[in-house]
């Protein structure tokens, strides 16, 4: 099924949304974070991925992103691909998963669900990407994603979360090598 979001113009920068099926906490144990950092280094190294700004909350990801190479839906479709048979793995040796019973459960309920998976689904199928045209919605978008974890209740100031690059365009480093937005 075609959804109306596409990546139509690789020139330009895309604010993307993907998240763990049925909006699972996951990204509350740093082990599955540091997985899918490592696998976005992976993707600007190896695949020309452009971070322009990221924040991992429990459930979701909000990215905005170019490509100097591959398609970004390729790049996407791999990180999705990859991190969730990583991540599962992960789920399944972790000692101190409290979880792992009921996450591995989740997932393979739903994947059996999607006739597209093989028995088990992490990420929602969609990545709504959305092209940013003009300054006006980069900076919307920009605000947003790194407002979030505000707006959860998580921190006082977008700075102050670890999993964003907030501290980036707050004069910091964070986790990931970006290319400023504005």
């Amino acid at each position: 099924m075609s959804r109306s979001y596409k990546f139509r113009d690789q020139s330009k920068p895309y604010f993307i949304t993907f998240a763990i099926v049925n909006w699972v906490d996951l990204f509350t144990r740093k082990e599955y974070v540091y997985l899918l950092i490592d696998a976005i280094r992976y993707c600007q190294k190896e695949k020309g991925l452009l971070m322009y700004a990221w924040v991992i909350m429990p459930s979701h990801v909000h990215m905005i992103i170019g490509t100097t190479s591959e398609p970004m839906e390729n790049i996407v479709r791999d990180l999705k691909s990859f991190t969730s048979r990583k991540i599962r793995k992960e789920i399944k040796e972790h000692p101190g998963e409290s979880r792992k019973e009921w996450l591995l459960w989740m997932f393979e309920l739903a994947g059996k669900k999607n006739g597209n998976n093989k028995n088990w689904q992490l990420w929602q199928q969609h990545n709504q990407p959305v092209e940013l045209w003009d300054a006006y919605m980069a900076d919307n978008k920009l605000n947003y994603l790194h407002n979030n974890p505000v707006k959860a209740g998580f921190v006082a100031n977008p700075e102050d979360y670890l999993w964003s690059s907030a501290t980036d365009y707050a004069g910091g480093k964070g986790w990931l090598q970006i290319v400023r937005i504005n």
